[in-house]
């Protein structure tokens, strides 16, 4: 029984991973989240992990009232979701939004755990540092957002990195697609809220609507695969049936 860690487990990919761990009958040692107490205390009675960690250290007392009455481990800030990152597991999940993610994937390599990563900022902001450490410690990394997983899937057999022409991340363009810049400027939050092919926190949902997503990942893919950005290109493709692609 593989042995599993969700950071950010109460957001999208976190509770779809969750599902999935269930479906395959794979144990979940931790779970951290940000302020969503409501959401993680139904998961941690669910899970029955051995620790629980919040980001936020108010929803953090108020989740270790909620769980009182059980053995779960209340942590809570940075230093809580790092311990969750370093506890006993075969595989951490990081689908912590924002720079935020950086430290609990760095504690997660240091501490030997396979690192599933969700979290682009990650390698945005600390790509150099994030690599070099899973040299160091002999540490796999997992793409898990569906551009670098679908990329990371397509290189499995290529032996020699020489043979790629090019990454070609896709993109559908968003509610926006096809508008001018005036028009652009009239548009409100819940218009970039309205992503016509994607269900997904409000966060990413604004940052793919104009297209602050994609500038990120096309960063994150140079990271991952050690490429130069004249490797790395971006097509709009509104249809999302292609996630990602490798030209050879």
């Amino acid at each position: 029984m593989k042995k599993l860690t969700i950071l950010g487990s109460t957001g999208s990919i976190g509770t779809q991973a969750l599902c999935t761990a269930e479906k395959n009958g794979w144990h979940i040692t931790a779970l951290a989240a940000g302020r969503n107490t409501e959401l993680l205390e139904k998961q941690a009675r669910k899970y029955k992990p051995d620790i629980v960690a919040m980001f936020d250290e108010t929803a953090a007392d108020e989740l270790k009232i909620k769980l009182a009455d059980t053995d779960i481990k209340v942590l809570s800030g940075e230093e809580g979701v790092t311990f969750a990152a370093e506890y006993d597991c075969d595989i951490v999940l990081n689908s912590i939004v924002g720079i935020a993610g950086l430290k609990p994937t760095l504690a997660a390599i240091d501490a030997g755990h396979t690192v599933a990563l969700a979290n682009k900022e990650t390698l945005v902001t600390g790509g150099e540092i994030v690599n070099r450490r899973l040299k160091e410690k002999g540490v796999t990394l997992l793409p898990v957002d569906s551009e670098h997983s679908a990329i990371f899937q397509c290189l499995q057999g290529c032996a020699d990195r020489r043979e790629i022409r090019r990454l070609i991340l896709t993109c559908s363009g968003g509610p926006f697609r096809g508008m001018g810049r005036d028009e652009v400027g009239r548009m409100t939050k819940a218009d970039a809220l309205r992503h016509p092919n994607w269900t997904m926190g409000p966060k990413i949902t604004v940052d793919c609507s104009t297209l602050m997503n994609k500038g990120l990942e096309v960063i994150e893919a140079m990271r991952l695969y050690r490429l130069p950005l004249a490797q790395v290109s971006v097509m709009v493709h509104p249809q999302s049936i292609v996630h990602s692609m490798v030209e050879f």
